[in-house]
């Protein structure tokens, strides 16, 4: 009995012991809830502060300006950096009534061919995007007075995540693997 359990016990240590990738998955599984957490706090700060204004506003009669200000550059964030570290490609609003009847393999041809046209541009506007971001150190926000450079950082940012983001997809999509989306879950219209 001493020797089956003995033997059970190594074989369970022997499955709950993790490969390289899984490890890393597991690691970028993390780092994605991170990445849903900071933009879940962007959504509250976004949300109080569209709340503040309309109370000090409607309430009280004395409207605040950097409530505003606090809200688009929420908004601003939000989009941003959720586009770049929390949306899916499954996720993603496509014009799928063709791209859903193809194949496999020829939806896997069009996206190494929309992948490299995505990489191509948004590597060409890289310089231009950090070039224009840096010029706005010299411009600071109308209330919070923070430096603009810093608060428009975030699409410098996204701008790079989607050419890496773009770029996996192209290596997937050449290995014959399809991006993944819902076929059919768009509108009936």
């Amino acid at each position: 009995m001493t020797a089956g359990f003995h033997e059970s016990a190594m074989a369970a240590k022997k499955t709950s012991k993790k490969e390289p990738s899984d490890v890393w998955v597991e690691r970028a599984r993390w780092l994605r809830r991170r990445a849903e957490n900071v933009l879940a706090g962007l959504l509250v700060a976004m949300f109080l502060s569209f709340m503040v204004q309309i109370i000090s506003r409607y309430v009280f009669n004395y409207p605040f300006g950097w409530t505003d200000e606090v809200s688009v550059l929420c908004w601003l964030w939000c989009v941003l950096w959720g586009a770049a570290f929390v949306l899916r490609e499954r996720d993603e609003v496509r014009f799928d009534i063709f791209y859903s009847s193809l194949s496999e393999k020829t939806r896997a041809r069009l996206a190494v061919f929309t992948g490299i046209a995505a990489v191509v541009m948004f590597t060409i506007a890289l310089p231009a995007v950090y070039s224009y971001v840096t010029f706005l150190k010299v411009e600071r926000s109308a209330y919070l007075g923070i430096r603009l450079d810093y608060l428009y950082s975030i699409y410098v940012v996204f701008n790079v995540a989607a050419i890496v983001r773009y770029s996996a997809l192209v290596y997937l999509a050449l290995q014959g693997r399809a991006p993944e989306i819902q076929i059919g879950a768009g509108s009936a219209l």
